[in-house]
C-alpha cells in the first residue's frame, strides 16, 4: 500500500446535536487523518464541541461563509493530505477500517478517486436503515442513465482539485453533481469503487424538502451538464430523482 496522508473536510453550521458522532468516527479511524472543521459561525453549542474534541481536530475555522459548499472549498485550500474526503456535520463512517480501506484504493497510482456505499439512517436512531444508496462497480457513462455516487463516500487526490478546480458555488445543492460530472464524465478521471457501505447518514436533505426545492435542484442538476459542454440525455435529469425509490427497497440490503 502507498503511504500517504488523508484530509477529511467537515462544514458545520449549528450542527451541535450531531457532530460529535462525526468527529468521534473520524477520531477512530485506523490510519491517522488530518481532520479540518470549517464552521460557518454557529450560534448553538457546535463550537463548544469542536473545543471539546480539539485534540482530535487538525485545522478549525470559524467564520461566516456563503453556504455549504463554499465552506467544502475554504476546506480544500487549507488540505494537506494527498487524498481528500468530505464527511458532513450530520454524517459518520459506518466503521473505523473506512479510511484503511481508503489508502488501499488509492495504492494503485493511477487511481484518481474512490466512492463506496452509503446507507440513510434514522435521525433520533442511527440503527434504523431507512435508504441504501448502492453504488455499483464505475462506468463514466452511468452518468447519461441518472447515476452519481454518493457525495460523502467520494474521495479525491488532491492534485485532481488543484488541476480540475474547487465547487462551482453557482449551482446550489448540484455542486457536488457537477464536480463528480466534471472529473469523471468530462475530464474520464479513473474511479474505483469499494463494495460496502462507508458512510452513514442522518435523513434529511435541503434538495427535497419540498416540491419547489426539488424542482430547483433539477435545474441546477441541468445546468451541471450545461457549465462543463455535456449533453444528458432527455430522460437523464428525470431519472436521477427516480434511482431514489429503489434505494427504499434495498434498505435491509
Amino acid at each position: 500500500m502507498a503511504t500517504f496522508s488523508i484530509s477529511i473536510i467537515t462544514a458545520t453550521f449549528n450542527a451541535e446535536t450531531t457532530l460529535c458522532d462525526c468527529i468521534e468516527s473520524v477520531s477512530e479511524q485506523s490510519v491517522d487523518v488530518e481532520h479540518i472543521i470549517i464552521d460557518g459561525a454557529s450560534t448553538d453549542g457546535t463550537l463548544k464541541t469542536v473545543e471539546h474534541y480539539s485534540n482530535s481536530l487538525a485545522k478549525v475555522v470559524s467564520e461566516p461563509d456563503e453556504g455549504i459548499y463554499d465552506a467544502m472549498n475554504k476546506g480544500l485550500k487549507l488540505a494537506t493530505g494527498d487524498v481528500i474526503g468530505i464527511l458532513n456535520a450530520d454524517d459518520f463512517y459506518a466503521s473505523s477500517d473506512v479510511l484503511k480501506k481508503v489508502a488501499n484504493a488509492f495504492s494503485e497510482p493511477d487511481v484518481d478517486a474512490c466512492y463506496g456505499d452509503l446507507v440513510y439512517v434514522d435521525s433520533k436512531d442511527t440503527n434504523k436503515v431507512t435508504r441504501y444508496w448502492h453504488s455499483g462497480n464505475f462506468n463514466s457513462h452511468k452518468f447519461y442513465l441518472g447515476w452519481m455516487p454518493p457525495h460523502p463516500t467520494f474521495f479525491v487526490r488532491r492534485s485532481v482539485y488543484e488541476k480540475q478546480g474547487l465547487f462551482n458555488l453557482n449551482l446550489g445543492s448540484a455542486a457536488d453533481y457537477e464536480i463528480m460530472l466534471r472529473f469523471l464524465l468530462k475530464q474520464q478521471l479513473k474511479a474505483v469503487y469499494i463494495p460496502e457501505v462507508l458512510v452513514r447518514m442522518r435523513t434529511g436533505g435541503e434538495s427535497n424538502v419540498s416540491l419547489s426545492n426539488r424542482l430547483k435542484a433539477n435545474r441546477n442538476d441541468r445546468k451541471a451538464w450545461d457549465v462543463n459542454g455535456l449533453r444528458p440525455y432527455p430522460w437523464t435529469i428525470l431519472f436521477k430523482p427516480l434511482r431514489k425509490i429503489g434505494q427504499l427497497f434495498f434498505k435491509n440490503r
